[in-house]
């Protein structure tokens, strides 16, 4: 079940139009929808709309998004004036195609104790800002972007902490694997 769902989204979708743009109406207002990236940016693996939705900016969108007047979806990106960020806004700014280009510094792919001050993630970490101020001040942004530092490194702590307690645990002999009719599923349901 996991291998599918990972296959879905991870052969090539910047290579098909139809990730985007629905096979049958290939609307691009429909693309221009922070929902569309929905499909594939949700769940357990990476909570990329959990994170929006519930974020300020998720939040003016979802309120917004019925009226034509804060979100002029027949507009190309280029020529937008949203009242809010969608997803496209930010990681297509211009109508540009290639999502990666404008992809955030963060991940939760093992990516949390990474050096965010090395020259690797500063070119990065310069556009992420770029981005943001064109509606926040630069320092707005790099106060934020510094405050999600700090915010995976505690993480990252706490990370480590769990896994010394659980090492602790199997050594002392109190681990014991959970009964087979007791383990979750997929899903993590029981």
């Amino acid at each position: 079940g996991d291998t599918a769902g990972c296959t879905f989204c991870h052969t090539s979708p910047e290579e098909r139009c139809s990730t985007c743009h629905q096979r049958h109406q290939f609307n691009p207002a429909v693309a221009r929808k922070s929902e569309q990236c929905k499909t594939c940016h949700w769940g357990k693996d990476h909570r990329d709309w959990e994170a929006y939705d519930i974020s300020v900016h998720g939040t003016v969108y979802q309120v917004n998004k019925w009226d034509p007047t804060q979100f002029d979806m027949s507009k190309k990106l280029a020529d937008a004036d949203y009242v809010g960020p969608t997803c496209q806004y930010c990681h297509m700014r211009g109508g540009h195609h290639n999502v990666q280009r404008l992809s955030t510094v963060y991940t939760s792919m093992g990516m949390s104790n990474a050096d965010r001050g090395a020259p690797l993630w500063k070119e990065k970490r310069d556009t992420w800002v770029s981005v943001c101020d064109d509606c926040h001040s630069p320092r707005f942004a790099r106060e934020n972007l510094q405050a999600m530092d700090e915010a995976c490194k505690d993480a990252g702590l706490k990370y480590t902490e769990t896994f010394k307690v659980a090492e602790n645990l199997m050594l002392d002999g109190m681990g014991e694997p959970m009964p087979k009719d007791l383990a979750p599923d997929w899903s993590g349901q029981h």
